[in-house]
């Protein structure tokens, strides 16, 4: 078997990356990042397949959210605080439900590239490229904005890296103290329309005082003060990615260090195309986006491409069929995941599934249509005794009007107000946490039915 190189996507069919104009420019760019530090370590990537390993096998659970595609423009630090603060808000309250202990992974500090359902696209009968996300080209509509800029993945690193440095800051200084986090999560509930979550609020902090009581506090244990926090983006701009792959002196083995964890969508998954050779190869654990065009047979090929070794936490499946669509399609490829006796982790991103146009002309996502893929998801895997191990949703910590419904009731209408995104609809801040107790409930009732059937 030849040894895995790097460069070796370059020899495969490649869909979804740009044909940039100018080649010199390009490899310049190219060996300035070859030269950068990378982002993230090995041991860290290692640390972090073995948290998914242990969703896996039910002994945690994932939590990943984040950005539809990180802006250049809308990049600051109170927004990827209040982002971290609500995936904080939405952890502790799915560490309740499921009692067991949640990874936290953003989508963050490297989602910047998007794959596009059509090349090209149409505004008042002139077409130009699409946009591609700010690591490529720009939003602006203009011939000059949507020629893809090799020197973008430069600004791409810088903003990852700056904002790598704050998570790791607020992740360890302070900011996510555990009695503090959940002081957030009180006042959300205090308010009128959401008290119907405050049993479960109540019930967390009666945890905490009993632990304070104990003893046990940010001052005695270090876990009470701190949090662990990955970042994920999907690896679609290979040039990018290649730059930042390091050889791991520890193991030999080759480390994508643009990100903790990286995934192949729906659009990229093909079992000989570049991105899947590519992610074959480097050790972080890999996503891989499952949608209604997944066929068994292409799954357990790549299945045996992406982990060859059967290693648990290295391969995490991302289920993304739509509302209404999961009965149909998930169960199929949970017996094709049985029928090789693969190491898997079951995710569910409800996203991607339900994004409609509204008739107002916006893109948006009903939040009940979310909610319904995820107890979906949830059924299934109880019928067929497999483990649902983590939920991947598009959110953001702003007060934005991107997705329909929810508690505060965003109405078609209420679209306009606050409609922020540069690709897809995201979740605000109040439909996150609304979504985390009802995953939360979710996550009860199947430990419940767990132990009625053991007891029996």
């Amino acid at each position: 078997m030849t040894e895995w190189q790097k460069t070796n996507w370059r020899n495969k069919p490649r869909v979804q990356m740009p044909d940039y104009t100018d080649a010199a420019a390009l490899a310049k760019v190219e060996a300035q990042l070859s030269q950068y530090p990378p982002l993230v370590f090995a041991g860290e990537a290692r640390r972090l397949k073995q948290h998914l390993g242990a969703a896996g096998r039910g002994e945690a659970f994932l939590l990943q959210g984040g950005d539809c595609a990180e802006s250049f423009e809308q990049f600051s630090a109170d927004a990827i605080r209040d982002t971290f603060k609500v995936m904080l808000q939405m952890a502790m309250v799915l560490t309740y439900g499921a009692k067991v202990p949640v990874v936290k992974v953003g989508r963050m500090a490297g989602q910047f590239a998007k794959p596009r359902s059509a090349p090209t696209e149409v505004l008042n009968g002139v077409e130009l490229p699409s946009y591609r996300g700010d690591i490529i080209n720009e939003l602006a509509f203009t011939p000059e904005a949507r020629i893809p800029n090799p020197g973008k993945m430069l600004q791409a690193y810088t903003q990852a890296a700056a904002t790598l440095n704050l998570l790791r800051a607020f992740s360890t200084g302070g900011f996510a103290d555990m009695s503090m986090v959940h002081s957030w999560t009180l006042g959300f509930t205090d308010e009128q329309d959401v008290q119907k979550y405050s049993e479960i609020a109540d019930r967390i902090q009666d945890t905490i005082d009993f632990m304070n009581a104990a003893g046990i506090t940010a001052d005695t244990t270090h876990e009470f003060s701190t949090v662990e926090f990955y970042t994920s983006h999907e690896g679609l701009l290979l040039e990018y990615e290649e730059a930042l792959t390091r050889l791991d002196s520890t193991s030999g083995n080759w480390l994508a260090g643009s990100g903790h964890m990286i995934w192949i969508g729906d659009r990229t998954r093909q079992p000989d195309g570049a991105h899947v050779e590519f992610c074959s190869g480097v050790l972080n654990p890999i996503g891989l986006k499952c949608g209604p065009t997944t066929t068994a047979e292409d799954l357990k090929v790549l299945m045996s491409k992406l982990n060859p070794e059967n290693e648990e936490g290295r391969l995490t499946l991302i289920a993304r069929f739509g509302a209404g669509n999961v009965g149909e399609h998930l169960p199929r490829l949970i017996k094709a995941v049985k029928e090789e006796g693969a190491n898997v982790t079951w995710v569910c991103d409800p996203m991607h599934g339900n994004t409609i146009k509204s008739a107002t002309g916006y893109k948006t996502r009903p939040f009940d249509s979310v909610l319904r893929e995820v107890r979906d998801f949830f059924g299934v895997h109880q019928a067929e005794g497999t483990i649902p191990g983590g939920v991947h949703f598009e959110m953001t910590g702003l007060d934005v009007t991107e997705c329909t419904g929810g508690v505060r009731a965003v109405t078609e209408e209420d679209l306009s107000d606050r409609y922020h995104t540069a690709c897809d609809p995201r979740l605000n801040a109040t439909q996150s946490l609304e979504l985390a107790f009802l995953v939360a409930e979710e996550l009860t009732n199947l430990r419940r039915n767990g132990s009625k059937r053991a007891a029996s």
